[in-house]
């Protein structure tokens, strides 16, 4: 449970504003003077200090927020003044009040105020306990998680990984398919050769065609000298083809042909290369579908999938979320700057999102949020709308057919002018607002407010 210290001369004042925060549940200790204020705070560690600036000793509530901000800096003071200043405001924010209050004091000012405080300090609290949770996970790889899916992704790289057969990795974009193929080779023999990589859906036929084969002098137009591609410089090695279900058919035969005989032809030479070259590919396709269709050749894709590794999307492991964004928040963040805390509201909303662009749209998403946080704290106002809200986007069906907000607000607005027969007085003091703010809203609904 939260504490607060009450600091007034006045012993009443404490109980009615311990009485007015009853609401928040939290344990009130009180204190009439400084010293016994200080010494309750070393002993009580109060989460908020509320304290008049006025007291009738030596020692001023400055002069206790001064020493509060030295013996015990995690607690936030307000502070409550009957004959306020710009001077004494200033110096108080100055000198680290987390809020300055004129007496006499809207109550519902104070309880704001108040709330706010005590919601930092929660805040600020299950960060913490989130950072020492999450900092006992220490990925050893760039894979992250222990959910039971890419616990099942590990011990297919394990088995794999001392292998020379082709493996296929399939997963929807975004979801890590390269680091998958990076472990396989960094875990087995060829490890100490060449990783290579190549995206087939970002280049031509004839470009990834050179790319992949090389390619002789005089070949083409602007071919001045001999080029190997990277079937050659990764011999020995591995060679990731990523999208490869976006290959064309005349460069699904070439591959086809590369990978049954262990040999290829620069393009524009008559050579054959021996190569030794382990091949991973990876696509988001459904190459059965597509070998349907015509659009991509069986026998390659036997070739391909001697070794199947499905990757999961990342919205069907989200238990494995808090240390990702873990690792994202310490990667993002400047060395300079202290990580961003992340309240407990956020994670929610971040492990309810659906996250189509899976682990690539999260890592974009904490970057942003690490640049862009304020005060060092990341709240629900951070994130990008789409994701604000869980309720939103897995519980809106439980909404379809209620009114909205507006439509409530004008139905009300009408119970009540029909309760006051149309006093205007008496609707703006029942709905709490002036009678200007009252003549706005009606023109908002289109209500034509009668004389009263």
């Amino acid at each position: 449970m939260q504490k607060l210290l009450i600091v007034d001369d006045d012993k009443l004042t404490c109980d009615f504003i311990a009485e007015l925060l009853d609401e928040f549940k939290v344990e009130t200790v009180a204190a009439q003077n400084p010293q016994d204020a200080l010494a309750m705070g070393a002993t009580e560690k109060p989460d908020v200090v509320i304290s008049d600036i006025n007291l009738q000793n030596r020692l001023t509530g400055l002069d206790l927020l001064k020493q509060f901000k030295q013996s015990l800096p995690e607690s936030e003071v307000i502070l409550i003044s009957g004959f306020g200043t710009l001077e004494t405001a200033i110096e108080a924010v100055r000198e680290g009040a987390f809020d300055y209050i004129s007496k006499p004091f809207n109550i519902n000012e104070v309880k704001g105020v108040v709330k706010r405080a005590l919601e930092k300090k929660r805040l600020i609290k299950e960060n913490e306990q989130l950072k020492v949770r999450l900092e006992t996970i220490q990925p050893a790889t760039g894979l992250i998680g222990s959910s039971p899916k890419m616990l099942a992704v590990y011990k297919s790289i394990a088995s794999v990984a001392g292998s020379k057969s082709t493996v296929l990795i399939y997963g929807e974009s975004g979801t890590g398919k390269e680091l998958v193929a990076k472990q396989v080779h960094a875990n087995s023999p060829r490890k100490q050769r060449s990783f290579l990589a190549v995206n087939c859906g970002a280049l031509t036929e004839s470009l990834l065609e050179t790319e992949l084969f090389g390619f002789q002098k005089g070949a083409f137009t602007g071919a001045n000298t001999d080029r190997i591609g990277l079937f050659e410089e990764a011999d020995g090695g591995t060679l990731f083809l990523d999208e490869v279900g976006d290959m064309t058919p005349a460069m699904q035969v070439k591959l086809l042909r590369a990978l049954q005989e262990g040999e290829i032809k620069r393009v524009g030479g008559v050579k054959t290369i021996n190569v030794d070259v382990r091949l991973m590919a990876a696509t988001n396709h459904d190459l059965e579908e597509l070998v349907r269709e015509g659009k991509f050749r069986e026998d390659l894709l036997y070739r391909l999938s001697v070794i199947t590794i499905a990757l999961p999307p990342l919205r069907e492991r989200r238990e494995d979320l808090p240390s990702l964004i873990s690792h994202f928040v310490r990667k993002h963040s400047q060395n300079h700057r202290p990580l961003p805390s992340i309240s407990q509201d956020v994670m929610d909303a971040l492990t309810n999102y659906s996250w189509p662009g899976n682990v690539r749209e999260l890592e974009n998403t904490i970057e942003r949020l690490c640049q862009f946080s304020k005060g060092g704290i990341i709240t629900l106002d951070d994130l990008p709308p789409k994701m604000n809200s869980k309720v939103k986007f897995h519980h809106s069906h439980l909404f379809d057919g209620l009114p909205s907000l507006d439509e409530l607000e004008r139905r009300y607005l009408l119970h009540i002018l029909e309760v006051t027969k149309h006093h205007r007085s008496q609707t703006a003091e029942i709905l709490g607002i002036n009678r200007r703010t009252l003549y706005r809203m009606a023109e908002r609904f289109g209500i034509d407010l009668k004389e009263d």
